[in-house]
């Protein structure tokens, strides 16, 4: 069964190595130096270089459109024979919106709403960020439906890093 599992920067090895995972997205800021573990293959590592922010700021990158296309063109390529991990620094917000973002595009019959409570269950610090969600509601025709369920599970618990975890394709 394919799934996608979701962890800090200092976690990723582990997670990856855990996991079996060959694909690997990486959400951070730009200039941060991530070393891509051995299993993982240059062409099955996406790195997104962007701050995690909520609103275009002078002297930071904001989530863009072509952020956002390259991470579901990368999820639609991926193989699903083994797990994809997603990591951000902290593993809270960039990467949960990534793994929430993914799975509703891999699999449109998913509930906005179910998999929100979902992701809450498994990741009770994940805090999506909301720029990355409202872009994707808008590319994926959600019609504000990824927006309102990230708003209703509101922010997570506070926490230095998330607890790595799985959030999987079906419910």
């Amino acid at each position: 069964m394919s799934y996608l599992v979701v962890s800090s920067l200092a976690d990723m090895p582990n997670t990856v190595q855990e996991h079996g995972a060959l694909d690997l997205v990486t959400l951070i800021n730009a200039e941060t130096v991530v070393d891509r573990p051995v299993a993982i293959e240059a062409p099955r590592h996406l790195f997104l270089g962007f701050n995690d922010i909520a609103e275009e700021m002078e002297g930071f990158i904001a989530p863009s459109h072509d952020h956002l296309d390259q991470l579901i063109a990368f999820g639609s390529r991926w193989s699903r024979d083994r797990p994809l991990a997603i990591h951000c620094f902290a593993g809270i917000s960039r990467s949960t919106a990534a793994a929430y973002i993914l799975a509703l595009a891999i699999n449109p019959d998913l509930g906005e709403e179910d998999l929100a409570q979902e992701l809450r269950r498994r990741a009770p610090s994940a805090t999506p960020n909301p720029r990355l969600v409202a872009l994707a509601d808008e590319r994926l025709g959600r019609s504000g439906r990824m927006v309102a369920a990230i708003t209703a599970i509101g922010r997570g618990e506070n926490a230095f890093a998330g607890t790595p975890f799985v959030l999987p394709l079906t419910l």
